[in-house]
């Protein structure tokens, strides 16, 4: 008998790692919503989405035995909405928001690990005398409390910069802002959520540095369990810039288990269960201690390659098992590599893309680098300043994800084909993000 699992905006590219899971042929994968619905619109009308989502379920003609999601908000929301109307198994509404939410979230962790995540607080943009709410000393992060791929998160040393920030935060925040608070008023969210701190706030934290790090999860029944850990290296000026993930991660085993140990205590604080969920953690070497950055609802898209190549299979799996209620058994260690890692092409300074690599040139630089696989993430003629979905300080231009023996050899690897891939740019001299590296 086939199982059938909608997919909200499903892509060729993440049809073919749920293609990967174990018992695969047994599954009908179906799209959930229109990709460019969900992915980086311009704007999230989240009532239309919902209504859009009911009436593709109601008319598939098929049973839903399982939905799943591997976007960001409001895609981790809708999940609990779609499941919540076919009984299915999935964290509610109200957890998901708690979660998505970085300034609630870290409320939550305070309680239950206080030692394990920055100072912190939560701030109106739009209140005229914003600056001097703020209780921080300099320097700090501020960004909104809901988003993600660091849109619209600046570290900020002094009150220009501040000042700055919050231009800029002001400009972007409704997009996240507005639809958060329609599905607040679906959620039932318990008495002690201020949620008088709604998504057009920001938080603002200390910084906190050192090895970078994911760890890959679940929680099912009240039992959390990490099954992965991937390393995360940034680059630039503030370090602010993600360079590339590595999987499985080098850290030392004594301390990714401290960090399940947190992370057993930090996802059930959210009122979390029958979810995947993936933990970013910092360990600062010098000081042995541990910083816990954020949890997100959901298995990270970005890693579902990097599964495959080491354990035969992409996380997905943990996402269709745990959506049907059924326990994982995941990882088998089976893939074809022991090492793999998720490059990311950055430029530093804004331009024009004056030429992209054909298909035929894609499938050459491939075939001459094997376990390569290059995701070109610009097309000619758009000016880098204005695609959407890009962090504040540099634009992502081009993933590359590559299997291999060890992490150095794959490094080698990735900077001879970056130096082949035939990516141009004008420059626009004078506009560069912020504080670039």
């Amino acid at each position: 008998m086939t199982t059938h699992v909608f997919v909200i905006g499903l892509d060729e590219f993440h049809l073919r790692q749920l293609q990967t899971i174990r018992n695969a042929d047994a599954y009908a994968f179906h799209g959930l919503l229109p990709y460019d619905m969900v992915v980086n619109p311009e704007t999230y009308p989240i009532e239309d989405m919902i209504e859009h989502g009911r009436r593709e379920l109601a008319g598939a003609g098929v049973p839903v035995d399982a939905i799943i999601g591997h976007w960001d908000f409001p895609t981790t929301a809708l999940l609990a909405v779609f499941r919540r109307d076919h009984g299915l198994p999935g964290a509610s509404l109200a957890a998901t928001l708690i979660a998505d939410h970085k300034y609630w979230s870290r409320l939550r962790q305070r309680e239950v690990i206080p030692g394990h995540i920055p100072d912190f607080q939560s701030l109106n943009p739009f209140d005229p005398e914003a600056e001097d709410q703020i209780e921080l000393d300099f320097p700090f992060w501020i960004k909104p409390v809901i988003g993600f791929s660091s849109q619209m998160v600046y570290r900020v040393a002094d009150p220009r910069e501040l000042r700055q920030a919050l231009s800029g935060i002001r400009e972007g925040i409704g997009r996240f802002g507005d639809p958060f608070a329609r599905l607040m008023e679906r959620a039932g969210l318990p008495a002690n959520i201020p949620r008088e701190i709604d998504a057009n706030h920001c938080v603002l934290e200390k910084p906190i540095d050192g090895w970078q790090c994911t760890l890959e999860g679940y929680i099912q029944h009240g039992k959390v369990v990490v099954y992965g850990t991937v390393d995360s290296i940034r680059e630039g000026a503030l370090r602010s810039s993600f360079a590339r993930y590595e999987f499985p991660s080098q850290l030392p085993r004594e301390v990714r288990e401290r960090m399940v140990a947190v992370t057993e205590r930090a996802v059930p604080a959210l009122d979390l269960d029958d979810t995947p969920f993936n933990v970013e953690f910092y360990w600062d070497r010098e000081s042995d201690r541990i910083r816990l950055l954020e949890v997100n609802t959901r298995i990270s898209k970005s890693h579902s390659p990097l599964f495959a190549d080491v354990a035969g299979a992409s996380h997905h799996e943990v996402a269709v098992d745990v959506a049907l209620g059924r326990k994982p058994d995941f990882p088998r260690w089976e893939g074809e590599h022991s090492v793999s890692t998720k490059f990311m092409l950055r430029r530093f300074e804004d331009g024009i893309v004056t030429r992209v690599p054909t298909a035929a040139e894609l499938t050459a630089l491939e075939s001459e680098f094997p376990g390569a696989r290059i995701q070109v993430e610009v097309k000619e003629g758009d000016r880098l300043s204005e695609l959407r979905g890009q962090e504040v300080y540099s634009y992502e231009v081009a993933v590359i994800f590559m299997g291999g023996r060890d992490h150095r050899e794959l490094e080698a690897r990735y900077r001879e084909l970056a130096k082949r891939l035939p990516l141009e740019f004008q420059s626009l001299p004078g506009e560069r993000p912020a504080q670039a590296g």
